[in-house]
């Protein structure tokens, strides 16, 4: 995977490099492209990796094995393009930008271009997120797992053949944090309405939530049953549960959100 070159310092792209480094990825192995100065600065000192403010910075002789472009969607036009000289079976575009097809990057760096198109994350910031990646027919098997590799570094991968999945999975898990935070402030908002005090109903709807997920995730049961273990019957929970679990209530509701996010992904890749 290295030579590496980084596009984009980011919240996303400087989660991703701190885990590189963490799992043994040389920092001399590694260029990072980040415009803000100060940004660039903490990276060098941080993690002694070489930072350049465009790819002007690059010498004529650099070749990485893989281009992380880790750049926001509406400023990928004015970047991709200065990366095309490295198109070809030699090195691989991975891209972790939403909304951005594979047809996209062939479009602009070339039909000689391998590209892996990623949908992380937030909870990779904490090493916690969830990667689906999607490849164009040109990608080797090494540059593949070379990818997975890469993304594993601040979580779970899973891949799929079908692109357009992407969608759904940019609605469910790509956006599924903003979700969870929203739960998280409806429960507190529940909670001063029964009576408790803002500042505790808070902290207990924090911590219950990242709790469960921490019981979610080091579990083997199924969610549906880790439910049910929490229900009594005839009980507190089983009472509220009536409500969640109604007709036109919370899975409908999801759906419907789903369904909504998946439809402006579409549109947003067109």
């Amino acid at each position: 995977m290295t030579p590496l070159l980084l596009v984009g310092g980011g919240k996303m792209g400087g989660a991703l490099l701190a885990g590189w480094l963490d799992r043994g990825v040389a920092a001399d192995q590694v260029t990072v492209i980040e415009p803000n100065a100060e940004a660039a600065a903490a990276m060098r000192t941080q993690h002694g990796v070489t930072v350049h403010a465009d790819a002007d910075g690059i010498g004529p002789d650099y070749r990485p094995v893989t281009v992380v472009l880790a750049v926001k969607p509406q400023l990928m036009d004015g970047v991709v393009v200065h990366y095309a000289r490295y198109a070809g079976p030699d090195t691989c575009f991975l891209s972790i930008a939403a909304g951005k097809p594979i047809r996209y990057f062939h479009d602009r760096l070339g039909a000689a271009a391998v590209v892996v198109r990623a949908m992380p994350n937030t909870p990779a910031a904490v090493g916690h997120g969830m990667s689906v990646l999607c490849a164009d027919d040109k990608a080797s098997d090494a540059q593949r797992t070379a990818c997975a590799a890469l993304l594993e570094a601040a979580g779970e991968t899973v891949w799929i053949d079908d692109e357009e999945l992407l969608h759904a999975v940019t609605a469910v898990s790509g956006g599924g944090p903003a979700y969870v935070f929203l739960l998280v402030e409806c429960m507190a908002a529940a909670g001063v309405a029964a009576g408790l005090p803002a500042d505790l109903s808070m902290r207990i709807s924090r911590a219950t939530v990242a709790g469960s997920g921490a019981l979610l995730q080091g579990s083997e049961e199924e969610a549906a049953q880790l439910r049910k273990n929490v229900t009594s019957p005839k009980g507190t929970t089983e009472q509220a549960l009536v409500v969640l679990m109604a007709d036109g209530a919370l899975e409908p509701l999801m759906v419907r959100a789903i369904a909504a996010a998946t439809a402006r992904s579409r549109e947003l890749a067109e």
